[in-house]
């Protein structure tokens, strides 16, 4: 190496191998990717697809996310973002591309777009689990509620038969 003619590049294992992998070859990322778009909400519908809700049929503003999955925004609907709950606040970069916060509080002044799914006519509320956190302080009252009622009717005395 050095003053030598020496090569100082080190051959690859096999004549591709400085190569990315062929389009549809999975890659290690993709079921982190899918996970991600899955919990964010960004299940819109893929391109050459139109940008139409499934449930309700209304069109959408379709935007990539930075991990290859599309989300389905509400259009021309920027809200402020602190009346948005944690998980649904989707800003756009002016690349066109838009990204998710997730529970990272606003910064003041701050102005985000609502994802269609949580103004969706065709889904039940129980379906678009706004509040996470809530849904599950609810199911854990409830469970609560029934364990108190039911030590409180092992309590009263049974009555006399006879």
């Amino acid at each position: 190496m050095g003053d030598t003619a020496e090569s100082s590049i080190i051959p690859l294992p096999d004549p591709d191998g400085h190569r990315q992998a062929p389009p549809g070859v999975p890659q290690p990322w993709e079921k982190t990717d899918r996970a991600q778009a899955a919990m964010e909400g960004a299940t819109g519908p893929e391109p050459p697809a139109p940008p139409v809700c499934p449930n309700c049929g209304l069109v959408g503003d379709r935007r990539i996310t930075y991990y290859g999955w599309h989300v389905l925004l509400e259009p021309d609907m920027p809200v402020p973002a602190h009346m948005v709950p944690a998980w649904h606040r989707w800003y756009v970069d002016s690349n066109g591309t838009a990204w998710n916060s997730r529970a990272d509080e606003p910064t003041p002044g701050a102005v985000c777009r609502v994802p269609h799914r949580i103004a969706c006519p065709g889904l039940r509320l129980e379906e678009i689990g706004l509040w996470r956190w809530l849904d599950a302080v609810r199911a854990e009252n409830a469970r609560r509620a029934w364990r108190k009622a039911d030590e409180e009717a092992a309590r009263e005395p049974l009555p006399d038969a006879g």
